[in-house]
């Protein structure tokens, strides 16, 4: 997939979740590397710390991929109590790799269009 397909996609997915347990046990698989390292690899995240946090509430990290283009990206985990003790957990996945807003320069002898077969 070439870098302008990805960028025509909606760069962002959101997922929510509910559990029963309460904001605290989910605020530390989040948030220790020990327990985030078996569902979220450190080899996934382009760094180990987080980028932002607001403790108990909210932790983003920023991820990178493992194959070519090598993009970056950033996950957020919002968590907020429910009505009955648990827990709703809102993961939020950005791509947001700068090569993706800021559009590249374009010729400028007009070889910016796509290239055309012709007809035999």
């Amino acid at each position: 997939m070439s870098l302008d397909e990805l960028q025509e996609r909606a760069p962002r997915i959101v997922e929510d979740y509910e559990f029963d347990e309460p904001p605290e046990a989910l605020w530390r698989a989040v948030s220790l590397p020990a327990i985030r390292e078996r569902w979220l690899p450190a080899n996934a995240l382009a760094s180990h710390e987080p980028i932002s946090q607001v403790p108990g509430r909210e932790a983003s990290y920023r991820m990178r991929e493992d194959a070519p283009p090598f993009l970056e990206s950033i996950v957020t985990f919002r968590l907020d109590p429910s009505g009955a003790g648990g827990t709703r957990l809102r993961i939020i996945h950005e791509l947001n790799d700068a090569r993706l807003r800021e559009p590249g320069l374009a010729p400028a002898n007009g070889n910016a269009r796509p290239p055309l077969m012709r007809a035999a």
